[in-house]
């Protein structure tokens, strides 16, 4: 079968073209099992052949002959994907064919040929083949480990051979920027953001267990503990997170604790805020943002080197408003443009030498509790501060979670001062708690 031919029987409006394929496959979603839809899926897009409805094939044909299909197809495709995905992965019943409905792209046929006068099956292998070059195909991946993971139940984190990309479901922060594009519809967005919720949700409810259930073994003593345990009159509470239970408990009261001269982090925001409330211009601003970050700086590292680089990079930024009044836009440019200097600047210039050397000098503790020093004065540059982890995320996505250890405990320790400081669940007892340490 020839696309021209099959696709001039009918003359759709370019307009209505895709949003006939779209409204077809919503109906189907809606009116039939997930097996008959996923064969469908299969039909249409991966063997491009035994559909039984022609003026699909026909609006399929339209979309696939147009001489930019190689730049507009894989939008249309990711669209067609996410009308059946977004009705199934909220739901338990289905989240399954979550799974089976992305692994339909390995069943996709090899040896086919190329060219703009191929047929219509050909010329379908060779568009979705370049769709799995995507980021649109990334990102299902990622949605796939997500939701199989949540519907198993089945997690092993000790798997030495486990990759980076492997551990997204534990990093809800990344979801915008990891499953998300710029033309995500509103129900994608919509769908990952209820997902997203609902894993930010279960970690701070399992994060505030762990840290009951240990402090009570603080109390009570480990030994009298493992009796209650083994009478089971109370049950041991699992670290959620892959930090080992001492580094996780020096994360917690790092980030809720005391750090700086007998105050916490969010102490030292506030008082940094209320200092610079009516600074008079941008130049002082900066100094007093310099003072503010290097504070958490160790000493001899920030003397060697950091310190001066820092304060040259500062004076870079926006030296045309130094005698200006800094607005609350220019300031969370500012912040927006370390986190680029201090993390990573871009997918198309991932460099992250700064980043690594702070960790090198300071620790994952201390140069993540420094980048939350920077979000709590603006909790608007927090997805700023994600979309860096995610370029990082993106670039150590096939590393072993060995090969890239800095990064995973980098990443933890983000969800860990996220969830105490950002997190909808009450931990006041958490820092009334390390108050007293």
């Amino acid at each position: 079968m020839n696309i021209s031919s099959l696709s001039e029987r009918h003359n759709y409006q370019d307009t209505s073209t895709e949003q006939y394929l779209y409204d077809h496959l919503l109906e189907c979603v809606k009116s039939q099992s997930p097996q008959q839809v996923l064969d469908r899926f299969r039909y249409l897009f991966i063997q491009a052949r035994n559909y039984d409805n022609p003026q699909i094939l026909e609006v399929l044909a339209k979309i696939i002959r147009n001489k930019n299909a190689s730049t507009t197809f894989p939008a249309i495709l990711n669209r067609c994907c996410h009308i059946l995905l977004n009705r199934w992965q909220l739901h338990p019943k289905t989240q399954g064919y979550v799974v089976e409905f992305v692994e339909l792209f390995d069943l996709l046929p090899s040896g086919m040929g190329r060219g703009y006068g191929q047929s219509y099956s050909s010329r379908m292998n060779q568009l979705v083949r370049e769709f799995l070059q995507t980021d649109y195909y990334k990102q299902l991946k990622r949605l796939a480990t997500i939701v199989s993971e949540s519907h198993n139940k089945k997690t092993n984190p000790g798997k030495k051979e486990e990759v980076v990309g492997n551990l997204i479901t534990r990093y809800p922060y990344l979801y915008d920027h990891c499953l998300l594009g710029a033309d995500s519809s509103t129900e994608q967005q919509e769908t990952v953001y209820k997902v997203k919720t609902e894993l930010e949700k279960q970690f701070e409810s399992k994060l505030s267990k762990f840290v009951t259930y240990q402090i009570r073994v603080a109390q009570a003593g480990r030994a009298k503990m493992e009796e209650l345990n083994n009478d089971r009159l109370i049950k041991p509470v699992t670290n959620p997170t892959l930090l080992s239970d001492r580094d996780l408990g020096k994360s917690l009261k790092h980030y809720v604790g005391k750090v700086e001269n007998g105050y916490s982090y969010q102490e030292l925001s506030r008082s940094f805020l209320t200092h610079t409330n009516d600074t008079r211009n941008y130049q002082l601003f900066k100094d007093d943002l310099y003072e503010y970050i290097v504070q958490s700086v160790d000493g001899k590292y920030g003397k060697n080197s950091f310190n001066k680089r820092l304060y040259d990079k500062l004076q870079e930024l926006y030296p045309k408003y130094h005698n200006s009044k800094p607005d609350e836009f220019l300031k969370m440019r500012t912040y927006s443009q370390l986190f680029n200097y201090l993390i990573v600047d871009s997918p198309q210039n991932p460099s992250h030498l700064v980043f690594m050397d702070m960790i090198s000098n300071m620790g994952t503790t201390k140069t993540i509790g420094l980048l939350l020093k920077l979000v709590l004065l603006c909790s608007k540059v927090k997805p700023y501060l994600e979309k860096r982890f995610s370029i990082l995320f993106n670039h150590y996505e096939s590393f072993t979670r060995q090969g890239a250890g800095w990064l995973v405990r980098s990443l933890e320790k983000v969800n860990v001062a996220f969830s105490v400081n950002f997190g909808n669940l009450d931990m006041s007892f958490l820092r009334r708690i390390y108050a007293k340490i």
